[in-house]
């Protein structure tokens, strides 16, 4: 529930930017350091998380990675938003 709220509070600094606002957020004066904050907020609840449930984190990222590439070919799906069932079959 912690890390809910912590990426909570970072959609929060996010929810009312223009795109280009969003882009620079990290680096704007105003925004940068709640950005910061907030992104290591969420890393840390999720490190957290991983670890008291035995997941081997870099593991689970590079298979997640390995199935979204195997669903999500680049020739098929770079610039597009079309879920990959729905993708035209290579």
């Amino acid at each position: 529930m912690a890390l809910s709220g912590e990426v909570g509070e970072l959609t929060e600094i996010f929810q009312w930017m223009s795109e280009a606002d969003s882009l620079s957020a990290a680096t704007s004066p105003k925004t940068s350091q709640a950005v910061r904050d907030e992104l290591a907020d969420v890393a840390l609840y999720l490190v957290r998380l991983a670890d008291v449930l035995g997941v081997d984190l870099n593991a689970a990222v590079s298979s997640k990675l390995a199935s979204n590439a195997a669903k999500y070919p680049i020739e098929l799906s770079k610039g597009v938003s079309t879920k990959y069932d729905q993708l035209p079959k290579p």
